[in-house]
C-alpha cells in the first residue's frame, strides 16, 4: 500500500496528461522500492519474530503454531509485495478485470491447496503457510507477466528499474496515507488484544477477532470498489476533466454510503447470524451478538470516509489523505481504547470503535465537501 497506494495514482495522473514515459519511470521506481522493502521486512521480522508474535496476541500455548506459520510465510514476502503493490498499477490503467484475475488466482489457489496440504499431506499449520506462499507466488508471477507484456499500457522496462529519488519522494509523500491506514491496523490490534486480555480474558479476544472479521466482509469489497474508482478520478483529474471527477465522486458516495448503511442495519437486527458464521460456540455467539451492534455503531457513516480517502489519494492531495488516515486510528481510536476501559471496563474498548468512526467520517465528509466545491473554481 505504501508503494502502490502512492505510485499508482501518480502513474494514472501522468497517463491523463499523456506522459507515458513518466508513468513508466514511476512504475520502475516502485518495483525497486518494493524489492528493498521485501528484503528489509524479511530480515527484520525474522530477527524480532518472537517478541512481535507475542505483541500481536500469541501465548505460550499458541506460539509454536504462530512461529511455524510466520517462518514459512516470510519466505514469500517478495511475492506479497509484488502481487499487492504492483496490482494497483494494473488498476490505474483501467484494467480492472486483469487486476481482479490476479487476486482470484491467489485466492482460489490458496483455497484448493489448503485442505490438500493441511489434511492430505498432514502438514497442519506448515501446510497452510506453504499454500499461502505458493498462491502468492502465482499471483505475483501473473502481475509481473502482464506488466512486462505489450498488453500493459505502461510496462516494466529495464532502463526504468532504478531508484529515481525525486519520483520516490513523490510516491512516499502520497503513499504514506495508505501505508498509515494499514500499519495502524497492527497498532490497533496490539492495543485491543492487550486491553481485552487485561479487562476481559480470552473470550473477549475471540469475540473481537470475530467482529473484526464481520467488519472486513463489508470493508474489503468497498476498498476494492474505491480502488477501482481511484484511477478514474486520477486520470480525469490529470486531464482537467473536473466535471467527470465530481460525477464519479457522487456515484462513489452513493455506493459506499448505501452499502455500509444497509450492512449496519443487518448487523443491528441479526447479529447472531453473523457470529454463527465464525464459531459454533454458544457462549461466544451470545457475546458477539451483544457487542457487535455496539462495535459497528459507526459503520453506517464510514463509507463517506472511504470515498474521501480515495478522492484525496487519487487527486494527489497527500496532506489531507494523511490527516484522514491518522485522525481515526492514531488521534482518536487508540487513545480511546486505552482510556475508556478505565471507566467502563472491557466494554469501553468496543465503544472506542464507533466513536472514532463517527468523528473521522464526519470530518472527512466536511473536507471532501469543500474540496469538491473548489473544483468549480479550477
Amino acid at each position: 500500500m505504501f508503494v502502490g497506494g502512492g505510485g499508482a495514482p501518480l502513474a494514472a495522473i501522468a497517463l491523463g496528461r499523456n506522459h507515458k514515459e513518466e508513468a513508466e519511470k514511476i512504475l520502475g521506481t516502485g518495483v525497486v522500492i518494493l524489492t528493498i522493502i521485501s528484503v528489509f521486512l524479511t530480515i527484520t521480522v525474522f530477527v524480532f519474530k518472537k517478541p512481535l508474535l507475542y505483541m500481536f496476541g500469541a501465548s505460550n500455548s499458541t506460539y509454536q503454531y504462530a512461529n511455524t506459520y510466520t517462518s514459512i510465510y516470510l519466505l514469500g514476502t517478495l511475492f506479497v509485495q509484488f502481487a499487492l503493490g504492483l496490482n494497483l498499477f494494473i488498476t490505474c490503467q483501467g484494467q480492472s478485470t486483469i487486476a481482479m484475475t490476479s487476486v482470484l488466482i491467489g485466492a482460489i489457489t490458496n483455497i484448493i491447496l489448503d485442505p490438500i496440504l493441511i489434511f492430505g499431506f498432514h502438514l497442519g499449520v506448515s501446510g497452510a503457510a506453504i499454500a499461502t506462499v505458493l498462491s502468492q507466488a502465482l499471483s505475483a508471477a501473473f502481475v509481473m507477466h502482464f506488466l512486462i507484456s505489450k498488453k500493459s499500457v505502461i510496462q516494466i522496462k529495464r532502463k526504468c528499474l532504478k531508484m529515481d529519488f525525486e519520483i520516490a519522494k513523490k510516491i512516499v509523500s502520497l503513499g504514506v496515507s495508505s501505508f498509515v491506514m494499514q500499519v495502524t491496523e497492527s497498532a490497533i490490534l496490539i492495543v485491543f488484544n492487550t486491553g481485552l486480555l487485561r479487562y476481559g480474558g480470552d473470550i473477549y479476544v475471540g469475540a473481537m477477532t470475530i467482529m473484526q472479521s464481520v467488519m472486513q466482509l463489508v470493508i474489503v469489497p468497498i476498498q476494492g470498489f474505491t480502488q477501482g474508482v481511484q484511477p478514474i478520478i486520477s486520470y480525469n483529474y490529470g486531464a482537467g476533466r473536473f466535471d467527470r471527477v465530481k460525477e464519479v465522486m457522487k456515484l462513489s458516495l452513493r455506493v459506499t454510503f448505501g452499502t455500509t448503511f444497509c450492512y449496519y442495519v443487518l448487523v443491528l437486527f441479526i447479529p447472531h447470524l453473523f457470529a454463527g458464521v465464525f464459531t459454533p460456540n454458544g457462549e461466544l455467539i451470545a457475546l458477539v451478538s451483544k457487542l457487535l451492534p455496539i462495535f459497528m455503531g459507526g459503520l453506517w457513516l464510514f463509507g463517506i470516509q472511504m470515498s474521501a480517502q480515495m478522492f484525496f489519494v487519487g487527486t494527489g492531495q497527500a496532506r489531507k489523505s494523511l490527516f484522514i488516515a491518522l485522525l481515526r486510528k492514531v488521534f482518536i481510536l487508540i487513545p480511546l481504547a486505552l482510556l475508556l476501559p478505565h471507566f467502563l471496563g472491557v466494554i469501553g474498548i468496543f465503544y472506542s470503535e464507533p466513536i472514532a468512526d463517527l468523528i473521522s467520517a464526519t470530518t472527512s465528509g466536511v473536507l471532501l465537501f469543500f474540496s469538491l466545491r473548489r473544483l468549480n473554481e479550477l
